[in-house]
């Protein structure tokens, strides 16, 4: 078995639905201090997997089902990556786990806009898991939107996977047209707008979702 199946041998056998291999180097056009050789200079490849995140949960008439799959699949997905990390490891390949979301250092107020230290949906594109949707999600074409990401930068150069060449049908604007917050634009997201229209802090201090229709009206995202 050759090292990159060997690697998704061990992510499927922790739990991954998904495992691909990106090159350090499809990472050139990301911006200065957010490639794998900023975050780790020894990285020459990366290790990118996922898990899937039960897609009813978005048509429940309380938000509570969803936001508390999604961050149950998001703790899944962090313990997952660790285990593979070591599991690489003791391969004999150095290795540098990158967190699922935070923390991560660079922060506009003003825009409201974060950037965390990789960007997992371009990790999953050039892995290829999937292709990046206009709601800015990376679109798996068994298991739509609904997964949740994780990537191990590797100390050593492994076999690159194939990027997915396809896209979003042109005439589909769904997840642009139903944002509340007018915060789509096929391309990108405006971040202050999202998070203004997608979350709120309940009278006990609870965070709760309260939009994830990008997710919810894409025809891709209730399939497999």
């Amino acid at each position: 078995m050759n090292l990159k199946n060997r690697i998704k041998d061990a992510a499927f056998k922790l739990g991954a639905d998904l495992c691909g291999i990106a090159s350090a180097e499809s990472f050139s056009e990301a911006p200065e201090g957010f490639r794998p050789g900023d975050i780790y200079s020894k990285s020459r490849s990366v290790a990118v997997l996922a898990k899937r995140i039960p897609s009813e949960n978005l048509f429940a008439e309380s938000t509570v089902p969803y936001t508390n799959i999604n961050n149950l699949v998001k703790n899944q997905m962090e313990a997952l990556t660790l285990k593979l990390s070591l599991a690489i490891q003791d391969m004999g390949i150095p290795n540098v786990m990158v967190p699922i979301d935070d923390p991560y250092e660079y922060w506009d107020a003003e825009r409201m806009r974060g950037i965390g230290l990789l960007s997992l949906r371009h990790a999953g594109y050039y892995a290829g898991l999937g292709y990046l949707g206009k709601n800015t999600l990376l679109i798996n074409p068994r298991y739509g939107s609904m997964i949740t990401l994780g990537a191990i930068l590797l100390g050593i150069e492994v076999e690159a996977d194939e990027i997915i060449d396809r896209k979003c049908p042109d005439g589909c604007n769904l997840c642009i047209s139903n944002c509340p917050g007018q915060a789509l634009n096929g391309i990108t997201v405006d971040q202050k707008k999202c998070r203004a229209a997608s979350a709120y802090i309940t009278g006990k201090g609870y965070f709760l979702y309260k939009c994830y229709q990008c997710r919810k009206v894409c025809p891709m995202s209730v399939i497999g």
